[in-house]
């Protein structure tokens, strides 16, 4: 049986703004979209299914500032439950995934 694809947070959300999306022009590239530090965690490309923990994403149209700023309206937004659910007893904590960054 072939794996469940899981989508990357601008595939549920329909923000455009990964590399060749069609807001990236007009408000540039999302760094979750390139964080390669995250590459595959949680089955995704780049940062797409670890979000929350990078800094100037898009959310409800605004983009957000650092992590401790925005964690909180993360932890409620609907793309972090469905991971967080897909994932169960394999989603990887803030700490670990800030972890993965800082020391790649």
């Amino acid at each position: 049986m072939p794996k469940k694809s899981k989508l990357n947070c601008w595939e549920t959300t329909k923000c455009g703004r990964e590399r060749g999306g069609t807001h990236e022009q007009a408000m540039g590239v999302c760094p979750a979209s390139v964080e390669v530090r995250l590459n595959e965690v949680h089955g995704g490309k780049n940062a797409g299914r670890a979000c929350w923990v990078i800094a100037g994403t898009m959310c409800d149209g605004t983009v957000q500032g650092s992590f401790a700023k925005k964690l909180a309206s993360c932890k409620v937004c609907g793309f972090y439950k469905q991971v967080e659910q897909e994932e169960g007893g394999d989603f990887f904590s803030s700490t670990v995934l800030l972890k993965k960054i800082k020391f790649g």
